[in-house]
């Protein structure tokens, strides 16, 4: 039987990219103690790192911008992924997918964003840049829910996750994968 490094070593970088990502993937649901998260758990979930985000995003054709042009968590004019949640960057492959519209990230885990345990900080939310085709997505797929607390109109979708429009971006809580 051949080393699964060397074979892994022959293919393609886009290949091994999503080799990669399935295996962190497939290890994050059937590694011991590791469970499931809910909409109810806030805390049994597995977090990625902002290369390995990174790399799940570029592999699905997904974007992402920076103000600051950097990645620093604790810098609010940067777009960081570090302590994403797992589920919540299958979320964004699973939109990307299901919509055919071009995503780009403009906000992510870092600081700057409201607090709360369904919080961008808690890697439970990213912002998507607006277009026609992901509005016209959100509006026709997912179902009206009314206005959040601070006015901002809200669609959730079946998997449970809301997509709130707040004005110049697209405000995603990721509560599951999204059916991935």
């Amino acid at each position: 039987m051949s080393n699964p490094a060397r074979l892994l070593g022959t293919l393609r970088p886009r290949a091994r990219t999503v080799i990669s990502v399935l295996v962190l993937a497939l290890t994050a649901m059937f590694a011991p103690g590791i469970g499931l998260a809910t909409s109810t758990d806030a805390y049994a979930v597995t977090k990625l790192t902002h290369a390995q985000a990174t790399s799940m995003f570029s592999a699905a054709g997904i974007t992402w911008s920076s103000s600051g042009g950097c990645s620093n968590r604790n810098n609010s004019t940067c777009t960081s992924f570090d302590q994403l949640n797992l589920a919540t960057a299958q979320g964004a492959v699973t939109l990307k997918h299901a919509s055919g519209c071009a995503l780009n990230i403009t906000g992510g885990t870092e600081t700057g964003h409201a607090s709360g345990t369904y919080s961008h900080w808690n890697g439970y939310k990213l912002d998507f840049g607006k277009n026609t085709c992901i509005t016209n997505y959100v509006h026709n797929a997912f179902t009206y829910i009314g206005l959040r607390g601070d006015g901002y109109p809200q669609w959730q979708a079946a998997s449970g996750n809301i997509y709130a429009d707040e004005g110049n971006h697209w405000d995603a809580l990721f509560y599951s994968c999204g059916g991935c």
